[in-house]
């Protein structure tokens, strides 16, 4: 709780040495003229549950009691103050994550919402996505989101099984699950994902195949599916390395999420991200800017760092890293995202026409990144010191340190 205090008086101590940005409520003040206006997906973090999961090692805080007030003031100003430092004028969509963000109230979100549409330009239609839990979407809360401005909901199921929700730490039952998901889809047809996980300890490939046929009765046109990880300093891994619940064998995950992929797109999905598949034209462009390296700014205690490097595109170092997102997305799905790095930097005459993983290679694509973005940075480090014996280049020093 102390890591979101210190946040809530970081937020108020910068906005308010900013010029117009001093005062609660107040915005700052019109932001500067770019050569050409600056897009940006926004993520807006809500860090606070009611319970902690076994698995979760977020920066998620449970409190008795939440100032909501205190904190839509200054999920309001970091916005507005951010949208103008970075001198975006046009945000593509909006994000609120978490934590659990259908614990706040409408009125936050509208709150939130409406100061982007005053610090930048939210076109009509623009997606608006809410994380929600089953425990926390009654048709009332639901509407009143819809209200707010949300036209999108990401609904955390995890498991349509009562034993396999117990041992995740779920506040919701699959009665309750089925019965929130039934209810967005009337709420929002065509824009209600559901997430689920698998590979979780015990779980045999008979049950994870009956819990896809489940989804598939219940789901709409979007689903998220996650292998658990098992984080250091949770309870679900303790359990694990205690001996109490056994580890998923890895041949055993990779059965699952091949699996997984056959029913999905047999039903008319598309496997079009790693963990992602959508039917009806229902991607998620929201996650489709991050995983296309495009501009995004981050709000709240635990939000992604951000990503805003202006007209001129960022430098070769981090076109290289930002190279390595797409590899997430299938062929189709990435190409190049509006004003990013993406191919401007120094790889790109390695590889013009991209970088493709198989769809073999999606089961193993996150092991293998870190050591792909390494071997890419040491070629290309090579590639561009001079010779030997050129100005600069100290004897002896070859290829090390790179």
């Amino acid at each position: 709780m102390a890591a979101a205090r210190g946040w809530l008086r970081k937020v108020a101590a910068v906005a308010g040495a900013l010029p117009g940005g001093g005062g609660p409520g107040r915005a700052p003040g019109p932001a500067p003229d770019t050569a050409a206006p600056a897009t940006a997906a926004l993520y807006v973090h809500w860090p606070y549950c009611r319970k902690r999961c076994s698995y979760c090692n977020f920066n998620t805080y449970v409190v008795p009691a939440v100032d909501e007030a205190a904190v839509r003031a200054c999920l309001v100003r970091e916005a507005q103050t951010l949208l103008r430092l970075s001198q975006v004028h046009s945000v593509t969509s909006v994000f609120f994550g978490g934590g659990t963000p259908s614990l706040a109230s409408p009125g936050t979100v509208a709150a939130v919402l409406e100061a982007v549409a005053g610090a930048a330009h939210l076109p009509a239609g623009a997606e608006v996505t809410l994380e929600a839990n089953p425990s926390s979407t009654s048709a009332s809360a639901l509407d009143g989101f819809r209200a707010a401005g949300v036209n999108r909901l990401s609904i955390g199921v995890q498991s349509l099984d009562d034993t396999e929700l117990r041992m995740l730490g779920r506040e919701h039952t699959a009665a309750e699950a089925r019965k929130a998901v039934e209810a967005a889809r009337g709420l929002f047809p065509g824009r209600t994902s559901i997430d689920l996980l698998f590979g979780l300890p015990g779980q045999s490939r008979d049950a994870w195949a009956q819990r896809l046929e489940a989804t598939l009765r219940l789901c709409d046109d979007h689903i998220s599916l996650y292998q658990l990880t098992l984080e250091r300093g949770t309870a679900l891994a303790a359990q694990v390395r205690g001996g109490a619940l056994p580890a998923p064998p890895q041949d055993l995950l990779a059965d699952m999420y091949q699996t997984a992929r056959n029913v999905l797109v047999a039903a008319g999905f598309r496997h079009y991200e790693v963990s992602n598949f959508a039917r009806k034209g229902a991607l998620s462009t929201h996650n489709l800017s991050y995983w296309r390296a495009e501009q995004y700014i981050g709000v709240g205690p635990a939000q992604p760092a951000g990503r805003v490097w202006g007209a001129g595109g960022g430098s070769g170092t981090a076109a290289r890293g930002l190279a390595c997102p797409g590899q997430r997305v299938s062929p189709g799905s990435c190409g190049q995202g509006r004003g990013s790095p993406w191919g401007r930097g120094s790889h790109h005459h390695l590889f013009p026409s991209g970088l493709r993983c198989t769809w073999a290679g999606l089961a193993v694509l996150d092991s293998l990144l870190p050591d792909l973005l390494w071997q890419l940075q040491r070629v290309l480090g090579a590639a561009r010191r001079p010779p030997r014996g050129a100005a600069g280049e100290r004897a002896g020093g070859g290829a090390r340190g790179l």
